[in-house]
């Protein structure tokens, strides 16, 4: 079944809340090898103008997939996930995560088209913190392998 191209332009409603945690960063940070002390460390994080520890820059990602999973578990919308292959994400930081951070995802299907029997689809996540203020803009593109 191929992607369904009437998704592009589709936005959906707000996902979360998601609370953002010391121990969710600082997990994240372990993961990713990071030993840098603004993730961390409050006091370093502090000393750096932050109320509390930094996220890194890719954590967006963890909540964006969150948001994502409205369209790729949608049945209308084509998508077989054992067929996906990741092909691009990019990060647009109008502010750094920080713990206590409260955010909301609001997910917008960019673009679902066909392109050599393959689908591909482009969505743009905008996190908002808990005023409503903008805090990243993650945009993804995947790739849905076809079946031939």
């Amino acid at each position: 079944m191929p992607v369904n191209t009437d998704y592009a332009g589709r936005e959906y409603p707000p996902a979360g809340p998601f609370p953002v945690t010391r121990e969710e960063i600082a997990a994240f940070a372990e993961a990713l090898g990071s030993t840098n002390g603004a993730h961390l460390d409050p006091g370093t994080a502090r000393s750096l103008g932050h109320a509390d520890v930094v996220a890194p820059p890719t954590f967006a990602v963890r909540l964006a997939q969150r948001c994502e999973a409205q369209l790729v578990q949608d049945p209308e919308a084509g998508i077989d996930f054992s067929r996906v292959v990741h092909g691009e994400e990019g990060f647009t930081h109008h502010r750094p995560i920080v713990a206590g951070d409260v955010l909301t995802g609001t997910l917008h299907v960019d673009r679902m088209r066909e392109a050599g029997g393959h689908g591909m689809v482009s969505t743009r996540v905008e996190l908002t913190g808990a005023d409503g203020g903008p805090v990243t803009t993650v945009t993804s593109t995947i790739v849905v392998r076809g079946q031939g």
